[in-house]
């Protein structure tokens, strides 16, 4: 009798590619300025640490909600007791009015129509159960976040069909490269339920455009189809153009007449306080949705994932501070263009450029195809063991994100001091200076880099078909008895 399910043992978990395997490179070695200087800097993190200062203010500013009080009076056994997975009534009123904040209040939300998850992740394995069968899919525009593997497909066994886009117009989603997902998806006799957008963009760090967002709605509405908008990086974005949710584009859209009422109900919005607000230890996510039936479903599946309600008080008394929100959504995104500012002035000054539209979020597509010794996702592979273990540098290769040309990486920014991003660039731009990198070696770079080359082949472009839709269930069996 076998130990373990085959769910539990199949490889659609994603955490034998690159983005995972040099986390646990770098844990296994990790950069301290006094303990290890020489270690490896966490560059492939996408964590918000810049503005820990003005949360950790408002709490000794604000003693009593931090020890559960209430007018004095200590509430904590209020809390500890059992709370119905409807959530606060208070953090929900506090949560929407702080997502409508960041959208410029150009649009509101019901907080009848919001469910509380355990983060992003939650919510969109949640939306997975609750929009698709087994067997059914999901486009995805490419690159995208390489845990979207793991988070919709995983224990969903919904499948993943890329939106193949391309440098050529930044990446940008084409009615085209739509048309081609779609038509890939029909010849797998897979079922699309709908599309899935990050918005800003993980891994771009990019906001979509009116037009693509009115691109999407006409598709969803042509094809009978849902549409997901992740906008966990929503409070992020630090420059022009302006963020534009998917929810303003509908606003918009229903003030016409001839609109389809049905739209509406299968749009639907992921949030999170992960990345704006730096909290993905709160493991705070929700679901918003117009559509009563997407909303019940997923109300009764949030038991599995709740958000406790010590976390909710504090959080409902902190989001209800209009002046404290308001002051922090704009000197975090100072903060963020000034750290996003050192980082792409210490690439150029190693010979490498970003991507030109990055505007938001922790992180910069970083073009190093100038580095490659060949234009192959194996040469993409060698110069990532190169930068994490010559360099010292963990940082996430374009093909884990299912990026469609080799050479492009994933940087992340805000997870760590000034000094330490220095660092990082100094490290780089002795590397690309030194002769492409041949003679900036350490003795035990080669041992430590053939650790992960097997597991590494498996993001060859030939790999790529079985690792982007996945395998059945006997495809798994069999391949594990091979």
């Amino acid at each position: 009798m076998k130990l373990l399910s085959t769910k539990a043992t199949c490889n659609s978990h994603g955490q034998d590619s690159s983005y995972f395997l040099g986390w646990q490179e770098y844990e296994k070695n990790p950069y301290d300025e006094v303990k290890n200087p020489k270690g490896i800097i966490q560059m492939g993190l996408a964590e918000n640490q810049l503005s820990f200062d003005l949360l950790e203010s408002w709490l000794e500013k604000n003693p009593d909600v931090a020890g559960f009080k209430r007018d004095g009076k200590s509430i904590f056994r209020e809390l500890a007791l059992f709370q119905d997975y409807h959530g606060l009534p208070s953090f929900k009123k506090a949560l929407v009015d702080f997502m409508a904040d960041i959208r410029g209040n150009k649009v509101t939300f019901d907080p009848n129509h919001i469910v509380l998850t355990a983060g992003s992740t939650s919510a969109n394995e949640t939306l997975m159960f609750c929009l698709a069968e087994q067997g059914d899919a999901f486009l995805l525009p490419t690159p995208y976040y390489p845990g979207f593997d793991r988070d919709l497909k995983w224990r969903t066994e919904v499948e993943i069909v890329p939106i193949q886009c391309t440098s050529s117009n930044n990446f940008q989603i084409t009615e085209s490269a739509l048309l081609q997902a779609h038509e890939e998806a029909k010849k797998k006799n897979l079922k699309v339920k709908g599309i899935l957008v990050t918005n800003p963009s993980n891994p771009l760090g990019t906001t979509m455009s009116r037009n693509e967002l009115n691109l999407l709605i006409d598709f969803i509405k042509d094809k009978d189809m849902h549409l997901i908008s992740d906008e966990i990086y929503s409070g992020t974005v630090f420059t022009s153009p302006n963020f534009v949710s998917v929810m303003e584009i509908v606003k918009d859209i229903n003030d016409f007449k001839d609109f389809d009422a049905d739209v509406l109900e299968r749009v639907h919005v992921v949030y999170s306080l992960s990345k704006d607000l730096g909290l993905p230890g709160f493991r705070v996510g929700a679901i918003y949705s117009e559509n009563d039936k997407v909303v019940s479903a997923a109300t009764k599946m949030s038991s599995f994932g709740l958000v406790s309600s010590q976390t909710q008080y504090l959080l409902s008394a902190m989001l209800g501070d209009k002046k404290f929100t308001r002051n922090y959504l704009s000197e975090n995104k100072k903060r963020l263009k000034k750290r996003q500012k050192m980082l792409v002035s210490g690439l150029e000054k190693a010979g490498i450029n970003c991507l030109k539209t990055n505007n938001a979020g922790l992180f910069c597509w970083v073009d190093m195809r100038n580095l490659l010794s060949s234009n192959t996702f194996e040469a993409e592979m060698e110069l990532w063991k190169k930068i994490l273990y010559v360099v010292g540098l963990n940082i996430s290769p374009g093909s884990s994100c299912h990026c469609d040309e080799p050479g492009w990486f994933r940087v992340c920014f805000a997870n760590m001091s000034e000094d330490t991003l220095n660092l990082a660039m100094k490290r780089l731009k002795d590397f690309v200076a030194n002769s492409n990198g041949e003679g900036c070696s350490s003795n035990n770079s080669s041992k430590k880099s053939r650790r992960i080359t097997q597991s590494s082949r498996r993001l060859t472009r030939k790999s790529f078909s079985n690792w982007v839709f996945g395998l059945s269930s006997r495809d798994h069996r069999e391949q594990e008895e091979r």
